[in-house]
């Protein structure tokens, strides 16, 4: 069976990091997420992917030469223009002469949903289109999906106000697709699968979703990122949890972490240093990043090569960009992003 994943985005909620790197491409725990997912697919017999490329996509084709990831044979669309959702799945689909039913993947969200389930409830129903749907706490800043008791999409209603939601049920970002969805989806300009072809499909009867309760995250914003190097750490959408220390946090073998520091639940990736008197908690480190003596470190991301300046305290929730310095001394909180082009 053959999948398209969808990478096009630009990853805003995730700058400055991603002014340099596409989202898919930061890492879990050393991991590249998009390799999280490639993982999921190919224990479900999934042989052959299409990634839908549209923001940097010279960042995965370089790192992938081969065109195999997780022993997945990928072949690169890359768009001629921003297409949206929908415009990027045909686009990508017909490139790749898809012609039987195929998996559609966003490429931020992680999860460990049973796609075979998925494919087997999408046949039965004898579906066009299947989404896997989720429950979560506040569905307003998702596609909302209410259905009838059989499974049989009423509407898709895309991030409604909090007091109308009709389910806590959202899109979860993996779907099963007929061919014929392709014929649906204009062949030029932006079209949005969930603004447009979704509701359509539901007018036509012939769209079904199935709830699950797997893990899954929507990876794309710097708290569901550090939430999901802990789940990563702990093996919650994986075979098996990382080996890491007792306090449950993962140093790369290449780093240096002075004997001193503290490091609680978080991530020290390749190349890191970590002077005396540090303490990192619920945070990461991506490579190359240098944290100096005396510094705190909470629920924040250091980005590749930046340096923390000694005697500085970051909390809740700072991103630092690539190659950034920290003034030593600095105390920043909040909704902190230093760095940018």
């Amino acid at each position: 069976m053959k999948s398209v994943i969808l990478v096009g985005g630009v990853g805003t909620r995730m700058r400055p990091l991603t002014y340099e790197t596409p989202k898919q491409m930061l890492p879990l725990v050393g991991v590249p997420m998009i390799e999280c997912v490639f993982d999921a697919l190919a224990r479900h017999g999934i042989t052959d992917a299409v990634l839908a490329l549209g923001y940097l996509p010279d960042r995965f084709i370089e790192a992938y030469p081969s065109g195999v990831i997780a022993g997945v044979h990928v072949t690169y669309a890359v768009e001629p223009e921003p297409l949206d959702t929908a415009g990027a799945i045909r686009f990508a689909a017909k490139l790749a002469n898809i012609d039987e039913t195929f998996i559609v993947v966003n490429g931020d969200i992680i999860t460990d949903l049973d796609i075979s389930k998925l494919v087997k409830f999408h046949r039965d129903h004898r579906a066009e289109a299947t989404i896997a749907l989720h429950a979560v706490e506040d569905p307003s800043r998702f596609g909302v999906v209410p259905t009838t008791p059989d499974g049989r999409v009423i509407a898709f209603v895309e991030k409604p106000p909090r007091d109308e939601v009709p389910t806590n049920l959202i899109n979860a970002g993996t779907y099963v697709f007929e061919p014929s969805v392709l014929e649906r989806i204009a062949p030029t300009g932006r079209v949005s699968i969930e603004r447009d072809t979704f509701p359509e499909l539901a007018a036509a009867g012939t769209l079904y979703a199935m709830a699950d309760d797997s893990y899954w995250l929507d990876a794309g914003t710097p708290q569901a990122f550090l939430q999901a190097n802990v789940d990563f750490m702990l093996g919650h959408f994986r075979e098996n949890a990382v080996a890491g220390t007792a306090d449950g946090s993962w140093i790369h073998p290449s780093s240096t972490v002075d004997p001193s520091a503290t490091i609680i639940n978080s991530v020290v990736d390749r190349n890191c240093v970590v002077k005396a008197n540090v303490v990192l908690e619920n945070s990461v480190l991506l490579p190359g990043a240098v944290v100096e003596e005396d510094v705190e470190v909470r629920f924040s991301i250091i980005g590749p090569d930046a340096v923390i300046g000694a005697l500085s305290r970051l909390d809740a929730t700072c991103v630092v960009g690539a190659n950034v310095r920290v003034e030593p001394g600095s105390r920043l909180a909040g909704d902190v992003r230093l760095g940018g082009v």
